[in-house]
């Protein structure tokens, strides 16, 4: 075990985690924040996407100690209620069915709307490569993807 300080969602935590533990498990049963999902355990499906300064990250196969120096984002670091615009997207456009790999989704989407402002579907199909949604929700996703590029570009001319 080792003592380890964790900076997610702008908040300081002291945890005491193996090295070795998965940064998905410090999340969800250390610090307590279950937003961030696992999938497949193996870096293959996206559920368990955060950022780490700003990128996507797989956190269900990133070593914890990997990442102490690291601004962690989960879900729940975008907004307390729901009012990123992003969020607002896929709430707009229904996105979810069984929702699962939602939160995922959402965050690979933002990273790509940071950094793509006006994403192409191309661009799109890239940034979401390897998110899984058992679901098939992918069209709503993209459509929600290009609302919440509206509703950005907006907001920053505003």
């Amino acid at each position: 075990m080792a003592s380890l300080t964790l900076k997610i969602n702008n908040k300081n935590y002291t945890v005491d985690a193996d090295p070795k533990m998965p940064l998905l498990w410090v999340i969800r049963d250390i610090v307590g924040l279950t937003g961030t999902k696992y999938g497949c355990g193996i870096a293959q499906c996206g559920a368990c996407t955060v950022h780490l300064d700003g990128v996507p990250m797989r956190s269900c196969s990133l070593p914890v100690s990997a990442v102490a120096s690291k601004n962690i984002t989960t879900i729940e670091g975008l907004s307390d209620d729901n009012s990123h615009p992003v969020q607002q997207a896929w709430i707009t456009e229904q996105v979810p069915q069984c929702g699962y790999c939602q939160s995922g989704q959402i965050m690979a989407a933002t990273a790509l709307l940071k950094k793509t402002p006006l994403p192409t579907d191309k661009d799109i199909d890239t940034a979401m490569q390897g998110h899984i949604c058992r679901c098939g929700t992918y069209p709503r996703i993209r459509k929600a993807i290009k609302t919440a590029s509206t509703l950005m570009t907006q907001k920053a001319s505003n």
